[in-house]
């Protein structure tokens, strides 16, 4: 005879079952479902517990999907284990299960539990060709209504990757922001404190945003862009709605919070206390330091004039770092040139020589040149009587005729004053 019973979980077992499940974890060995979702198949899909003299020694715990049900835990107290009490306690369920028309009993365990042999012992099938993928959705449930009336929003994967070319920006931020950021327990062991506030600046169109949206999708962190001349009407002015924005994302476990042209609401005060811009950088200066001893946040402000902004924004103590992005290099040119010419005539573009011909350009002088050749060679092929017989429309003379056209964002002197930026502002 059996030295214990099974039966029916109540929720009165609740302390002891989690006594027991805690009890049966193998050390080591990765948790395919968290306590929660165990609890939660308990209390609302189906469970059953062994007890002996009042005390409970093993349970299972499943949900149930149409005909499938698939087992989170089969926990068994350590004196209890190799007498049988795993097969018992599967056949049970198994029993209520088939009453309840559930066709299919499947279960992920980790391979080096010892409760495997009980599946083996009931007859269960193991699978050798399946692989377990898991990801964990980085916005808890509870901070969706906040992201969302932030404005805020997961990116796509994969956003670092695609950067091409730019490589000392890059490794300076994969270094200096990321790797303390996703690294955060280590970082602290080293005595590396990780990153809390940036300031990245350079010319208009170099990326700046681009870096900081894969920044958050490195970090798989939401991304939340502050839009300073959005907040302006609201009822308690910009000082107060940038207030209220912080406080909302304070809700948030992570984020990437990104202001853009920040020099309009951090520019030199002037010293009156009329002007209604210094009220609003007087409350950033205050907001910053609030915002930095919050962990897994990181906030991001771009500006195209660093010049401009006022000397007590960028001290010590408010930005860890003032980070130079400046125009794509060659290597980036070329992954931009590649972006915009059209698959049928890439084989017929040097797009090496586009690169060098359009030093200085931002991404979005390249993509203005690369459009307007494919204009012109539109408006060619309409005009011509016999359009199919037309030359190769898009060559490597028809995309510098139009990088000849197109005048650079960044002029010789707008690269010689970010160089002087370089050398008297930034701090990496």
């Amino acid at each position: 005879m059996q030295p214990w019973i099974i039966r029916d979980f109540h929720l009165d077992d609740l302390d002891q079952l989690i006594d027991v499940w805690q009890d049966s974890r193998t050390s080591g060995a990765h948790p395919v479902y968290t306590l929660a979702e165990i609890i939660d198949a308990c209390t609302n899909g189906l469970a059953v517990v062994a007890v002996t003299e009042g005390t409970i020694i093993g349970a299972v715990a499943c949900v149930l999907q149409d005909d499938r049900a698939w087992v989170l835990t089969l926990a068994q107290a350590k004196e209890w284990r190799e007498r049988g009490l795993g097969s018992a306690l599967l056949a049970h369920v198994e029993g209520k299960l088939a009453s309840r028309g559930v066709r299919r009993i499947s279960a992920l365990v980790p391979a080096s539990e010892t409760r495997i042999r009980a599946f083996r012992n009931s007859d269960y099938r193991v699978e050798e060709d399946l692989h377990y993928f898991e990801r964990t959705i980085p916005v808890h449930p509870k901070e969706t209504r906040p992201l969302s009336q932030l404005g805020g929003r997961l990116l796509p994967h994969g956003l670092w990757e695609a950067l091409a070319g730019m490589q000392y920006e890059k490794h300076l931020i994969e270094q200096r922001l990321i790797l303390p950021l996703a690294h955060t327990e280590l970082a602290k062991s080293l005595g590396v404190s990780p990153p809390r506030s940036v300031v990245l600046f350079g010319p208009p169109g170099t990326g700046k945003t681009t870096f900081a949206k894969s920044i958050a999708s490195r970090l798989d962190w939401p991304f939340v862009e502050v839009f300073p001349s959005r907040l302006a009407a609201h009822p308690q002015g910009l000082a107060g709605a940038l207030r209220q924005v912080f406080l909302d994302i304070s809700q948030l476990e992570h984020a990437v919070v990104f202001i853009d042209e920040v020099e309009e609401i951090a520019a030199t005060r002037t010293g009156e206390a009329t002007s209604p811009l210094q009220g609003v950088t007087n409350e950033l200066l205050k907001i910053i330091p609030a915002f930095r001893e919050q962990e897994g946040r990181l906030l991001i402000c771009a500006t195209n004039f660093i010049r401009s902004l006022d000397n007590a924004f960028l001290r010590h103590g408010r930005f860890d770092y003032v980070i130079p992005i400046g125009p794509p290099d060659l290597i980036a040119r070329i992954a931009i040139w590649n972006r915009y010419i059209p698959s049928a005539f890439a084989q017929h573009v040097d797009v090496d020589v586009l690169a060098k011909a359009s030093d200085r350009f931002s991404p979005a002088d390249i993509e203005f040149a690369a459009r307007k050749a494919s204009q012109k060679a539109l408006e060619s092929a309409v005009q011509s009587d016999q359009p199919t017989t037309m030359e190769m429309p898009l060559t490597t003379a028809a995309y510098l005729h139009a990088i000849e056209g197109t005048r650079a964002t960044v002029t010789e002197a707008v690269e010689k004053d970010f160089l002087e930026d370089i050398d008297r502002i930034a701090r990496v």
